[in-house]
């Protein structure tokens, strides 16, 4: 998402860094706008209203990476926006915004699943973290499951998601799954382990979007551990 700060020498790499950023990050704001205790369609409006203030202002392009993380100079950035929100609706209400984003049903329902579903945590910056990481991982699974498609293997990943992901239900042995499936025991174990790596390296290369050095992706991605199995 950094990229976006070097908007003038690679406006491509830029547009696809603002459209990633939105993407992960739009669901764990709002849960944090919710915490603060606006209604639903407040907390929609005042998201999109601050994403529309990045952009317009390229606010992205002020962080810098050796004073801190992304995702803590964002949520910072909010906090900012939301104590000025009175003068900014004001702005807004006279025309001073310039950039309207759609708001997608599916997503604006998605982010309120998550913010009800975690909407105990007394700590909002918490909560925040807590929809970080989940964006973080939603997002890696979707681009994995586009990757088996292009593959032809698309039920294979279904199947196999589990193994990643975890669930409700923990998953089933590998002697279950490979009756059901048809396949040796042994090769379901080798689709698993490269489901795993790909796994793995696409967190890496998510969260490196963010930190300059891969001491700080270990560090973040031991972050982004503890906040999933945090109660």
């Amino acid at each position: 998402m950094l990229a976006a700060g070097r908007s003038q020498a690679e406006p491509e790499m830029a547009g696809a860094a603002l459209a990633q950023l939105c993407q992960i990050y739009w669901a764990p704001l709002y849960g944090f706008v919710r915490s603060r205790g606006h209604t639903v369609h407040d907390a929609q409006d005042l998201t999109q209203s601050f994403f529309a203030y990045v952009l317009g202002h390229k606010v992205y392009a002020r962080a810098d990476r050796q004073k801190g993380r992304f995702r803590s100079f964002l949520l910072a950035s909010l906090k900012n926006f939301l104590a000025d929100v009175v003068d900014r609706e004001r702005t807004l209400k006279r025309g001073g915004a310039q950039i309207f984003l759609p708001l997608h049903e599916e997503q604006a329902q998605e982010a309120e699943s998550l913010f009800q579903t975690h909407s105990g945590m007394s700590n909002e910056d918490r909560l925040f973290d807590r929809g970080w990481a989940e964006a973080l991982v939603a997002t890696v699974l979707e681009r994995l499951l586009a990757d088996y498609k292009h593959e032809g293997k698309e039920q294979l990943f279904n199947e196999l998601r589990t193994f990643v992901a975890g669930g409700a239900e923990p998953p089933p042995s590998y002697a279950e799954l490979g009756h059901r499936l048809g396949v040796a025991e042994s090769t379901l174990r080798s689709h698993v382990t490269r489901l795993r790596a790909r796994y793995r390296e696409a967190l890496r290369a998510e969260v490196r979007r963010t930190v300059d050095s891969e001491a700080e992706v270990d560090q973040e991605l031991r972050e982004l551990l503890h906040v999933l199995t945090e109660l």
